[in-house]
C-alpha cells in the first residue's frame, strides 16, 4: 500500500513559490483526510489559520497547532508531502508580509490565496447552477477570514491586547477589518474575481475590505514582531504583619504560626 509519505517529494526547491498545481495538491490531500475526518476544513481555511500563526505574538510549534487545524489524528510523518507544501507556503507569507511594499499593486506583496466561490458557481451552465439553490454559499474571502480568526480565538493569551494603549488599537483595528470578512457580502455584486469576464459575483465594498484585511495582517506582523513574546510577570505575595492571620489559614497569628521564629 502507498501512502502519501512514500512518494518522493518533487525536485523543486523548499522556496519555491506555490503554483496552482502544488495548491490543488493540498486540496487533494485536505479531501483524503476529510475521508476520514468530516471536520478537515478547506484549503482556504488553512490559508487563513497558516497567516495568523505567522503574525502571532509567540513561535507556535507544529505539534501544537496541528491537532486544532486537522484534528488529533494528524500524523505530520504520514502526510510529508502536504507539509513540505506548508512550510514552502509560510515561507511565502512571511517574505511577503516582511516585504517593504506601499501598495497593494506591488509584485513583492503577500497576496493571500482565497476563492470566489460565488463566482465561481454563477459561472456554471444554468442546469448544474440549479441544482445549488439554496445553499449557503460562503462570501469571496470569507472562509479565510474565518480561519485566521479561528486561530486567534484558539491562542487568547498570544492575542491579547498590549499595555500601550495605541499598540491595543492598532491591534483591535487590525482584528476588526478580519472580521469584517467573517461576515456576508450583502453589497451589490460588480465583479467577479474568479474570472475577468465572469457574472458579477463579489461587490466593491467587498474588495476594499479584502485590501484593508491584507493591510490589516501586515500590521498585525509588525506590531508583534516589534513587542516581542509576551513576559509573563511573577506577582510576590506580601508578607503579613506579625499579628495579621496566617494565610494558611490555621486561625493563629501569623507570628504564632509560619511567622514564628
Amino acid at each position: 500500500m502507498t501512502t502519501q509519505a512514500d512518494t518522493p517529494t518533487p525536485a523543486q526547491p523548499d522556496n519555491a513559490p506555490l503554483g496552482p498545481d502544488d495548491f490543488d495538491a493540498l486540496d487533494h490531500a485536505l479531501d483524503a483526510m476529510r475521508e476520514h475526518d468530516e471536520e478537515i476544513p478547506q484549503w482556504e481555511f488553512c490559508e487563513g489559520f497558516m497567516a495568523a500563526l505567522v503574525c502571532s505574538r509567540r513561535p507556535i510549534e507544529p505539534s501544537e497547532y496541528w491537532p486544532v487545524l486537522l484534528g488529533d489524528g494528524f500524523v505530520p510523518a504520514r502526510h510529508m508531502e502536504f507539509i513540505w507544501r506548508w512550510k514552502r507556503r509560510w515561507r511565502e507569507i512571511e517574505v511577503g508580509l516582511d516585504a517593504d511594499v506601499q501598495s497593494l499593486d506591488d509584485e513583492r506583496t503577500w497576496q493571500p490565496e482565497v476563492l470566489d466561490t460565488r463566482g465561481a458557481i454563477a459561472a456554471l451552465p444554468d442546469e448544474e447552477r440549479a441544482g445549488m439553490e439554496g445553499e449557503a454559499i460562503p462570501s469571496f474571502a470569507q472562509v479565510w477570514a474565518l480561519g485566521f480568526m479561528f486561530a486567534v480565538e484558539n491562542w487568547p493569551d498570544d492575542w491579547a491586547p498590549p499595555r500601550d494603549k495605541e499598540a491595543a488599537q492598532m491591534l483591535d483595528e487590525a482584528l476588526d477589518a478580519i472580521v469584517t470578512l467573517t461576515e456576508d457580502d450583502k453589497g451589490k455584486p460588480v465583479l467577479s474575481m474568479y474570472a475577468e469576464d465572469g457574472p458579477p459575483s463579489v461587490s466593491q465594498e467587498r474588495v476594499d475590505d479584502f485590501g484593508a484585511a491584507i493591510w490589516a495582517v501586515y500590521d498585525l506582523r509588525q506590531l508583534w514582531r516589534s513587542m516581542g513574546p509576551r513576559v509573563e510577570t511573577i506577582r510576590k505575595e506580601a508578607t503579613p504583619g506579625r499579628n495579621d492571620p496566617c494565610p494558611c489559614g490555621s486561625g493563629k497569628k501569623y507570628k504564632k504560626c509560619h511567622g514564628a521564629g
